[in-house]
């Protein structure tokens, strides 16, 4: 039911290398995966993976890749009372120079059902971020 909401709901680490593990890269593997009825969002060691089956059939696909170390923001919104859901939005840099005059940005938002606990994953994400601008600035 959270699919038909557009909510993603947490999927097995071994559901989503089954299905999802002929994407990876070499000697990547997948650290948590999430459902949205025909589409996936793959967290890995390196990337995040974003899946859109497109079509009745759902044979046609597009897989978005986002390198983690590309990440430089998070926002979170939790859950209200009655039916608002969790979000989380992030930032990311999507030109090939992660430093420049000619750098560019897209954000991605994710929508989680009211009992998954978006603050774990939030966190994850503030901590790349953090590193990561850390890294991109040369301040670590």
């Amino acid at each position: 039911m959270q699919g038909v909401l557009g909510n993603y709901s947490e999927q097995s680490v071994e559901e989503m290398t089954k299905e999802y593990g002929q994407y990876l890269m070499d000697g990547e593997s997948i650290t948590m995966g999430f459902k949205l009825v025909r589409d996936a969002l793959i967290f890995t060691d390196k990337r995040i993976i974003l899946t859109d089956k497109q079509g009745a059939t759902g044979t046609k696909m597009r897989v978005v890749s986002i390198n983690i170390y590309s990440i430089v923001s998070v926002t979170m919104e939790t859950s209200g009372f009655g039916f608002d859901d969790s979000e989380l939005t992030f930032t990311y840099i999507n030109s090939p120079e992660l430093k420049g005059h000619h750098v560019t940005y897209a954000s991605h938002k994710l929508e989680f059902p009211k009992k998954y606990d978006v603050q774990s994953l939030y966190k994850i994400l503030q901590e790349l971020a953090y590193e990561n601008c850390l890294r991109i600035n040369g301040l670590s």
